[in-house]
């Protein structure tokens, strides 16, 4: 069974600055994608940005610049840098342990508002 933590969510005003940490358990990040998604009010989930077991990222292009998603396999545990945020950027922010085809694991969500 894998468990997926996140942290790190908060206020925070426009051009701000937030990282949120996911924490696996059951798995082990080095080993398969990771990502992060959001999902907004009355709009459907998102992907943010994504990391391979071996470091390639990805990200969305409404974050490509602003974001950066990383992760220290030592401590099983990715994180999601946040930087120049904006009011669109507000959101639920939910990790994500892809360890196959089907096979996709979600944690609880951390709410992230941005707003002066």
């Amino acid at each position: 069974q894998v468990t997926l933590v996140e942290s790190g969510g908060g206020l925070v005003q426009p051009g701000g600055s937030l990282r949120l940490s996911c924490i696996s358990s059951g798995s082990r990040v080095s080993r398969h994608a990771m990502g992060w998604y959001r999902q907004a009010p009355g709009k459907q989930r998102e992907l943010v940005a994504t990391i391979t077991g071996g470091g390639t990222t990805n990200y969305a292009d409404s974050v490509k610049g602003r974001f950066t998603i990383s992760k220290d396999n030592a401590k099983n545990t990715v994180f999601l840098q946040m930087n120049s945020l904006k009011p669109e950027d507000t959101a639920v922010y939910y990790c994500n342990a892809q360890l196959g085809p089907i096979d996709s694991y979600w944690g609880q969500g951390t709410q992230v508002t941005v707003s002066s």
